[in-house]
């Protein structure tokens, strides 16, 4: 393989395209707009590739989408040469795949690492994006893509005394790539999205006493993760082409469970209501069995739209829940109330309700007893103070939205991305922002994004976009931007498919309800993959409606 050697910076400071971000999708655009004979840097903040799972290294990290899925579909050569090791990869596993795409495929040179992008501004004149690093490097281009990454701006709770705790303090999404020892420590957690419920079964058995600071339980399903046979690469094999069709072609929640959902005895969007309690509870148990969020996402009709079929899926993962925890106190601290189950992003976990009746890991029910503050000693409840070692937070990130408006992005007339989206995102088929030519974002707001699989939801829009640059270039046209008015109608239809789901049903952050003035609106586009790629293959067939295609 090539040696992961940075590019010297004073190559190719002004090429056709600037990429911003070295995730999945970034990498896939790199690849893209080399194919099509632009050249293309990328800028990458980090020492390497990754996005999202450079950083979230945490113990227990790993992707809740099966690993076949959560690959690239457009190399053939990546597919047969690459082998995963589980059902349920983890973050070291992507990393590695991401490392071997980019060498196999000789885009590392094209890639400029610890280069994070600070400044990026339109000069209407040249009709080029000046950009800026953090280190002061410079760069123009004619195009920007933010392959930035919809959860990669990590966000602290605002508690009193954060700075003050003497001992040693991580964010999941920052955790140090020499690792954290916790063996014998008093660990105190914050955070039980994702990050939290995947680290709390991954530590129980180092740490002297875990403290987990519970304030809104999640829905958590079991993984049932296991080692990939010959025989699951040969069904694999056998059926990736319809297995590929369906992850990209999938509604909300789907695209993501390959090799168990498609055996299940029972098939897909089921009419719950006509269906006996016992065959109800028959589905859902062996949907349960079968593991990860997809089958019981998918068992009925509209389990992310009608309340009453959600609360019979919301009902019985409770149940589940109780058939684990015994204790009264505990059972009410872990079970999800007053919100529908996928309001917030489902949790995947092995073990983890089972985590909390081992005799070192205490839950500890934020509702009844509110923290007062962090501490030099650990942290102070209403009732109590609580001695701790190290502080893990895992809370969370600002979604969509935050790796984008982190950077001082500025389109025609000087106008800023902030104030362009000052009552929420707006963009037109989440790809493209009116005012702000030739810059385009991939797996931002308004596009299906975080509600299916990101991986094949982005290779869509990059193949999107790659088809409109040519379409652009045949026609001899430099400048794509999105119209005002095509905008406002795709953010208005945004608005009401989301109105007609339950995502807006809780505090979460898809809905920005995380981050302190944030408006608050369903981010992504909650209509799923196919309805989104249908509304995108109309706009092609009217020569790209809604884009304005121009030669200046």
């Amino acid at each position: 393989m090539i040696p992961r050697q940075q590019p010297p910076a004073s190559r190719e400071s002004a090429p056709d395209a600037i990429v911003v971000g070295a995730g999945f999708a970034g990498i896939h655009m790199l690849w893209k707009l080399q194919t099509l004979g632009f050249t293309a840097v990328l800028l990458e903040a980090e020492s390497d590739v990754g996005g999202c799972w450079y950083a979230n290294r945490y113990p227990g990290a790993r992707c809740d989408v099966e690993s076949f899925a959560y690959s690239y579909s457009f190399s053939r050569e990546i597919e047969d040469e690459w082998r995963w090791t589980e059902r349920y990869p983890t973050q070291a596993e992507i990393q590695r795949y991401q490392g071997f795409v980019v060498d196999r495929l000789n885009l590392r040179n094209r890639i400029r690492f610890s280069s994070r992008v600070v400044t990026a501004s339109y000069a209407e004149e040249a009709g080029r994006w000046a950009i800026k690093c953090e280190d002061g490097t410079a760069y123009s281009s004619t195009h920007l893509f933010l392959a930035t990454g919809p959860l990669t701006v990590p966000r602290m709770p605002e508690i009193a005394g954060i700075d003050t705790f003497s001992g040693e303090s991580y964010h999941t999404a920052r955790w140090p790539k020499r690792g954290v020892n916790l063996t014998g420590k008093r660990v105190g957690l914050i955070g039980t999205g994702s990050s939290g419920t995947q680290l709390i079964p991954a530590v129980t058995d180092v740490v002297e006493r875990l403290y987990v600071f519970v304030r809104t339980p999640n829905y958590v399903t079991p993984a049932r993760n296991y080692p990939l046979t010959q025989e699951h690469r040969d069904y694999w094999i056998r059926n990736r082409e319809e297995l590929r069709r369906l992850c990209r072609r999938s509604e909300v929640g789907g695209g993501g469970d390959v090799l168990t959902f498609e055996k299940l005895r029972w098939k897909r969007g089921l009419d719950s209501k006509a269906l006996s309690n016992e065959q109800q509870q028959e589905i859902m148990a062996e949907c349960w069995e079968a593991g990860g969020p997809a089958p019981l996402i998918y068992a009925f009709k509209d389990v992310y739209s009608d309340p009453v079929v959600n609360e019979l899926v919301s009902s019985f993962i409770r149940s589940k829940i109780s058939e684990v925890i015994q204790d009264a106190e505990v059972l009410e601290t872990l079970t999800p109330a007053g919100y529908p189950f996928l309001a917030k992003r489902p949790c995947v976990a092995d073990n983890y309700y089972e985590s909390f009746t081992r005799p070192n890991v205490e839950a500890v029910n934020l509702r009844r007893h509110p923290v007062k503050a962090v501490t030099p000693g650990g942290i102070s409840l209403v009732d109590r103070d609580i001695e701790l070692d190290v502080i893990v937070y895992a809370s969370g990130f600002d979604a969509m939205t935050g790796a984008i408006t982190s950077i001082d992005i500025r389109g025609r007339h000087g106008i800023s991305i902030q104030q362009a989206w000052r009552a929420g995102p707006q963009s037109y088929l989440g790809m493209a922002v009116a005012g702000f030519p030739n810059m385009f974002i991939l797996g931002g707001p308004g596009s299906p994004s975080v509600l299916t699989n990101v991986v094949a939801t982005t290779e869509f829009q990059v193949d999107y976009l790659g088809d409109m640059l040519a379409y652009a270039q045949r026609a001899a046209a430099t400048v794509i931007e999105a119209a005002s008015d095509a905008q406002n109608k795709w953010v208005t239809h945004a608005s009401q498919v989301a109105r007609g789901t339950l995502f807006d049903r809780a505090d979460s952050w898809y809905v920005g309800a995380n981050v302190p003035g944030k408006p608050r609106v369903v981010l992504p586009y909650a209509g799923g993959s196919i309805a989104y790629q249908d509304a995108c293959a109309e706009v092609t067939r009217d020569g790209y409606r809604g884009f304005v295609i121009s030669k200046s």
